[in-house]
Parts: C-alpha cells; structure tokens; sequence
C-alpha cells in the first residue's frame, strides 16, 4: 500500500508520530527510520495498515512503514 501525506508530530501522552495522509485519514507511523520523522516533510511511504494493533494514542490506525522518500 502506498500512502503520500504529511508527517506531524502529536504531543500525546509521550508524544507520536503521524501522517495525515492525502486521504482525509491520519495513520500512527510505525518503522521506518529516525530521518522520516521531520515535522511538516511530505512523504511517501509504502507499508501496510496493521488493523489489529492498538495504541494508547489512539491517533489512528497504524501504519508500519516499509519504505519511504520525501517529496
């Protein structure tokens, strides 16, 4: 699957990561590396939704990042 948005950081709890996806919905990123998280940088990532994960952030589901390249 692939998915192009914005990352974004969420001050929740202890803080998490998100993209807020082209597609109206918000994703919790999961994987990928420590360069894909720039607050603001528009990316695109491929991975999957793993719909059985739960999150005490509870952003959205959660999107485990197999690849990404910033746009």
């Amino acid at each position: 699957m692939t998915l192009t948005g914005r990352v974004v950081f969420r001050d929740i709890e202890t803080g998490v990561w998100v993209l807020e996806g082209d597609d109206g919905r918000t994703y919790q990123l999961a994987g990928g590396d420590r360069k894909i998280k720039k607050d603001g940088q528009r990316i695109e990532v491929h991975g999957d939704v793993d719909r059985d994960a739960f999150t005490v952030a509870m952003v959205g589901p959660v999107f485990t990042v197999s690849s990404y390249r910033f746009l």
